[in-house]
């Protein structure tokens, strides 16, 4: 087969369903399609959607800045009070301190994996299906616990049946005349008859015995040949299997066994005679039928899966089948912000001034002091949140492989396209470099996908499978 007829590519995130944030994907593939005898099918993950939303948050709580304005005085020159009694305002700016503040940017959760390990696999769908329906209850376990799956062998039994191979027939003897003599001339020999034997006959006949009829069954397809995006890797195809028989010879009697009677004549003469005491007689025995015993192996028991925890004592039953699954427990994710507020806001210190009196300048207030009040309005930082739009799902799609792509099909290509006007080369059910260019030559000119012979091109040549 022409092994560069696609490139079968996997997306990283596509293989990691079960990550930190995720749900796990809808699995549509619990059952097989309907299919014909032929037909392939691939696995594919179809991937999630997200949107990213933006929030905002306080890094710096509001506060406000005092500013103080002096008061204002005029001087007369009068024996008066120099100096009232007056309050002191003494402004203290506002303090502030730095704390950090933990954001949570990815929920703790609990995920199934392959093992314990760092670089282990989310476990997929179809083997948390089958770990439940074994009877696992999987919402009972904690993280840490691990599962192995193990599977007991198909019971089978000999049954031995009898096949005729000789049928049943009969033996034929023959007890001679007893005779006496006498001395007289008299008959010495009356008329009597002679019973000759005459064996059975027998043919060896073959006989055709059916063994296991025909029937389908689902096989793992290899080598894709068509490009799909997002695949699993995993590819079913329904084969027919064709009966099995069994040619079985054995032996049947042709002729039975059987007598022939022989006349023999009386004998004068004057002499010694002989007389029959007791005539010949024919002694028949019975010979039974002859058969062979055959061993068919008979199917008691299919095998049976179950899965054993490996923190129990007791010990499993059957063989690992490889598959394990464990609870694993992920942490959330968390990210530290530093803002500032405000330890000691801004305020006045109050300082009492008594009058002072002399003879001299008065200074006399003309407008007291005043604080000047002015608002720090708080500071944000944006964060972007990642959240999920809709679900990953696992499904199956109809693809050409190794496994269906017989040299029938490769003909009818080639033939397909010679009758379209493009040169596959040899028309001789290999696909070769001729082929793939008439293939490339056709897509483009159709408007078709590239990168393989794919089902669309197959439907658009007419052909089915």
């Amino acid at each position: 087969m022409y092994k560069t007829l696609a490139t079968f590519t996997v997306s990283a995130a596509l293989l990691l369903p079960g990550m930190p944030g995720q749900a796990a994907p809808i699995d549509k593939t619990n059952t097989l399609p309907d299919a014909k005898p032929g037909q392939c099918y691939a696995k594919v993950m179809v991937p999630a959607k997200y949107e990213t939303q933006e929030k905002q948050i306080v890094v710096r709580e509001p506060a406000e800045k005092i500013e103080t304005i002096p008061a204002k005085y005029t001087w007369t020159e009068k024996k008066v009070t120099t100096s009232a009694a007056h309050t002191k305002l003494l402004p203290v700016a506002a303090k502030y301190e730095k704390v950090t503040e933990k954001i949570e940017v990815s929920p703790e959760q609990k995920i199934w994996v392959t093992s314990m390990k760092k670089s282990s696999l989310p476990a997929s769908p179809a083997l948390m299906a089958a770990a439940k329906s074994s009877g696992l209850m999987l919402n009972e376990a904690v993280p840490g616990m691990c599962f192995r799956e193990y599977v007991r062998a198909a019971q089978f039994k000999t049954e031995v049946k009898d096949v005729l191979v000789k049928e049943a027939a009969e033996k034929v003897e023959i007890i001679p005349a007893k005779y006496e003599t006498v001395e007289e001339k008299v008959l010495i020999k009356e008329a009597s008859k002679k019973i000759i034997e005459v064996p059975a006959t027998y043919e060896t006949i073959t006989e055709k015995i059916l063994i296991e009829p025909e029937k389908t069954v689902w096989k793992t397809g290899t080598g894709p040949i068509e490009r799909i995006d997002n695949t699993t890797g995993e590819i079913m195809c329904l084969v027919k299997i064709p009966a099995r028989y069994k040619t079985m010879k054995k032996q049947v009697v042709k002729t039975p066994a059987t007598t022939r009677v022989e006349e023999i004549p009386a004998v004068y003469k004057t002499v010694k005679v002989t007389r029959v005491v007791t005539p010949a007689q024919e002694k028949r025995t019975k010979v039974p039928a002859q058969y062979k015993q055959v061993s068919k192996r008979v199917k008691v028991a299919d095998a049976a899966f179950s899965w054993h925890a490996l923190h129990a004592n007791d010990k499993p039953e059957g063989k690992p089948t490889g598959n394990q699954i464990c609870l694993k427990e992920v942490p959330a994710k968390f990210k530290t912000v530093t803002k500032q507020v405000v330890k000691t806001p801004a305020h006045f210190n109050k300082e009492a001034v008594i009058a002072a009196f002399e003879v001299v300048k008065v200074r006399k207030l003309v407008e007291p002091a005043k604080e000047k009040r002015t608002k720090i309005p708080a500071e944000y930082k944006t964060v972007a949140k990642r959240s999920k739009v809709s679900d990953e799902r696992l499904e199956w799609r109809q693809v050409l492989c190794e496994t269906n792509m017989t040299k029938d099909i490769v003909t009818r290509v080639q033939k397909a396209l010679e009758t379209a006007g493009y040169n596959p080369g040899s028309v001789d059910g290999v696909i070769g470099g001729a082929t793939m260019r008439a293939v490339d030559k056709y897509q483009t000119d159709k408007g078709l996908p590239r990168g393989g012979l794919t089902l669309r091109t197959l439907e658009s040549l007419g052909i089915t499978i």
